[in-house]
């Protein structure tokens, strides 16, 4: 399939050096405070990292990790010819991701509906599905979780009322091109356009893996990061994009080490679905170079039981022995993860990998997306199925992302009964009644 079939993607930007259009802010027009490096400095500082000989990336051995029975098979399997130097080495994975029609059908027999949807594409969100996260797919089972999470479908060109390609109005709350400032003390940070895999109910489809809306580079990083240094209200910076460990090394300490600069910036987090489709790219030496930033946090993407597997605990094991807090997000979506049982596995694997549950969000009405979403009740059905039932660190926050660029705002089951007199009534997790006394004054 051409890439017109496939839709749009591009390599790492370190890696490639393809670059995306947008307009970034002309110098001249800058009224920003004064930035943290002079500019004619920092251009030479960029050409002479520009000319400075890279190292060849090492090859990694296989001790570094560990390759579980169902990814052996599915490498003897589709990749022959690999060895296990290469199924881990990520970027042999992002090389050999699945981005097409003919590659996919050797490996999973699509269904009509895919097929024609797959046909359909167009400029629309591209295909990308690394080996590793191909082989947790079940062929046979049109109905999987996981192939209903990265496989396109028709529904996907259907726009029903509500759903709109910016639904959250990040691009209105930009302050500057790949910075969103909608919360007083913290930002939101894009800064690649990439992902090692594409979800089918991304929030941010209108950006990720196309061609012409956004331009990731020095320069725009540089400008989100004078606007930073700018403003003292700022103390915490989430970085995202598309995925920012998709970027080299080099880049990311780039980028973390201009922030750990900022004196009022007091932490960086980091947004993530790579040590979920791509654990590989958990590599010693990354985190060798991640400690140096702390305080640094990590928001892992999950959405089902099935991700955990031995590669993922390894990756999130290592991010964890590192002093990385990490979190999940989990997006509740209809047939991938709408039940207790199903929500319940995946909260206490999680755990057992040192990943506390974070986020649960109900579906954001992203064009296309009405056959991922499910009643707002069943969010609420689901946190009741699980507290009380479970340990309380197995309980997301179930949040609704606001339209508009309203913010996260939390859900929770009726719990609070009402007050009798001096008393409060409360019921608990089996339903039972509880008075609390609580005189009114």
């Amino acid at each position: 399939m051409t890439d017109q079939l496939a839709g749009s993607d591009t390599e790492p930007p370190s890696s490639s050096g393809r670059t995306l259009s947008l307009q970034v802010l002309d110098p001249a027009d800058n009224t920003l405070t004064p930035t943290l490096d002079p500019p004619l400095s920092r251009r030479r500082r960029e050409k002479d990292d520009l000319l400075r000989p890279r190292p060849v990336p090492k090859r990694p051995r296989r001790s570094d990790f560990v390759i579980s029975e169902r990814s052996a098979a599915f490498r003897a399997e589709f990749f022959p010819d690999a060895t296990e130097a290469d199924w881990n080495d990520w970027r042999w994975q992002l090389r050999m991701r699945v981005r097409d029609l003919k590659t996919l059908s050797r490996m999973i027999r699509p269904t009509l509906d895919e097929t024609e949807a797959l046909k359909r594409l167009g400029g629309h969100l591209p295909v990308g599905i690394t080996p590793y996260y191909t082989a947790l797919i079940d062929r046979s089972d049109e109905n999987d979780p996981t192939r209903k999470q990265m496989i396109p479908v028709t529904a996907e060109f259907v726009t029903s009322p509500g759903e709109a390609d910016d639904p959250l109005s990040e691009d209105g709350h930009m302050a500057v091109p790949g910075l969103v400032h909608r919360y007083p003390d913290r930002v939101l940070f894009l800064v690649t356009n990439f992902c090692a895999t594409y979800c089918r109910y991304c929030t941010r489809a209108r950006m990720v893996g196309q061609t012409g809306e956004y331009h990731f580079n020095a320069s725009q990083h540089q400008t989100a990061i004078d606007y930073i240094a700018a403003n003292p209200r700022i103390r915490d910076v989430l970085l995202s994009g598309g995925d920012p460990l998709s970027m080299n090394d080099d880049r990311l300490e780039w980028l973390l080490s201009r922030l750990r600069a900022i004196p009022h910036l007091e932490f960086v987090r980091i947004g993530t679905k790579i040590p979920a489709v791509l654990p590989q790219r958990i590599t010693p030496a990354l985190v060798r170079m991640l400690r140096k930033f702390h305080p640094l946090w990590m928001s892992v993407h999950f959405m089902h039981p099935v991700e955990v597997t031995p590669e993922v605990a390894q990756a999130c094991g290592r991010l964890a022995d590192a002093g990385i807090p990490l979190g999940s997000q989990t997006v509740l979506s209809r047939g991938v993860n709408d039940s207790v049982e199903t929500m319940k596995e995946l909260m206490h694997g999680l755990l057992k990998m040192r990943v506390r549950p974070y986020y649960m969000y109900q579906c954001d009405p992203i064009t296309g997306s009405k056959h991922f979403r499910t009643p707002v009740e069943k969010g609420l059905e689901i946190i009741e199925g699980l507290r009380g039932h479970t340990t309380g660190y197995a309980v997301p926050t179930f949040v609704i992302d606001a339209p508009g660029g309203g913010g996260k705002i939390p859900l929770v089951p009726d719990y609070f009964v009402g007050r009798d007199g001096h008393d409060v009534v409360l019921r608990n997790y089996e339903g039972k009644q509880y008075r609390y006394r609580d005189p009114v004054h």
